[in-house]
C-alpha cells in the first residue's frame, strides 16, 4: 500500500524521542495515520503544523496498516498565522474538527476540496479570517457524513423567503411566520448560510457556530461521549470579542 498525494496535516502527536504520528487528510484516501520518522525534531517541526497542505508520501504493508509518511510542503499555512491569534484559532478548529468527525480510510473529495480552499483563504488573508467560509465548511462536514441541513425552505409551509430559524429536531429551516409561539425553541439561522455573497457580521457568526456546533455535537460527537474540540470553543469565545462587521 502506497500512495503519494496532496493532504491537509490534521493533527501531530510525539510518538518516542524523535518520532510523531501524523494524521493526514487527502482526496482519494480520506483521513490516514502514519509515523514519520523525525517528526518531532526541530527540523522538520515547520512541516508537521495542523493546517498545512503537504505532498504526502504513504507506505505501508498492509492495508488498515500505521505505516510510514514523509512529506514535503506545499502550503505553509501555519507559521503564516503566529501574529493573527483569530486566525490561528479557527485553523485549528477546522483542522480538529476533521481529525476528530471524519472516519478513517473513506474518501470525501469535494470536503477535501473545499478545506484546501478554507485553508488558503485563512493564510493569504491573516487579517480578515473568512468565518463565514468556515461555517459553510461545517454545514458541509455534516452534508458528508449523513447530517445535511435543509436550509432552503420552510419545514412547516414550503417557503423560501424569510427564512430565520432552524430547527434543532430535524435541522430543517423555518420561517419567521412560521415559527410563532416556538421561536424560542429554534436555532436562530443567520442570513450568510442562506445568500453565498453575504459574509455577514462577528455576532451572525458566533450564531452560525452555535447552530451548527448544536447539530456537530448531537450527531458526530456527542454519540461518541465527545466534546466539540476545545479550538472550536475557544474560536466562539474570540468571535464574541470581535467588533464590527465584514459586510
Amino acid at each position: 500500500m502506497e500512495w503519494d498525494a496532496p493532504a491537509v496535516v490534521l493533527s501531530v502527536r510525539p510518538y518516542g524521542e524523535a518520532d510523531a504520528i501524523i494524521r493526514l487528510f487527502s482526496e482519494e484516501h480520506g483521513v490516514v495515520a502514519g509515523l514519520a520518522r523525525g517528526g518531532a525534531s526541530r527540523r522538520q517541526a515547520a512541516l508537521w503544523q495542523p493546517g498545512n497542505i503537504v505532498l504526502a508520501r504513504h507506505r505501508a504493508r498492509l492495508p488498515g496498516q500505521l505505516g510510514s509518511v514523509s512529506a514535503e510542503p506545499v502550503q505553509d499555512v501555519a507559521v503564516r498565522l503566529l501574529d493573527h491569534p483569530l486566525s490561528l484559532t479557527l485553523l485549528a478548529s477546522v483542522t480538529e474538527l476533521a481529525d476528530g468527525a471524519l472516519p478513517d480510510h473513506e474518501a470525501y473529495p469535494a470536503l477535501f476540496a473545499a478545506l484546501v480552499r478554507l485553508l488558503i483563504a485563512i493564510a493569504v488573508l491573516p487579517d480578515d479570517p473568512p468565518v463565514a467560509m468556515a461555517v459553510r465548511w461545517e454545514c458541509m462536514l455534516l452534508a458528508a457524513l449523513g447530517y445535511g441541513l435543509r436550509l432552503d425552505s420552510c419545514a412547516v409551509s414550503g417557503v423560501t423567503d424569510d427564512l430565520i430559524y432552524v430547527s434543532p429536531r430535524s435541522g430543517h429551516a423555518v420561517s419567521r411566520l412560521a415559527a410563532g409561539e416556538w421561536a424560542e425553541r429554534l436555532l436562530p439561522l443567520p442570513a450568510f448560510l442562506r445568500d453565498a455573497a453575504q459574509d455577514g457580521t462577528a455576532e451572525e457568526w458566533v450564531a452560525g457556530l452555535r447552530m451548527t456546533g448544536y447539530f456537530l455535537g448531537r450527531h458526530l460527537f456527542g454519540v461518541r461521549h465527545l466534546p466539540l474540540p476545545q479550538a472550536r470553543e475557544r474560536l466562539v469565545s474570540r468571535l464574541q470579542f470581535q467588533p464590527g462587521s465584514r459586510t
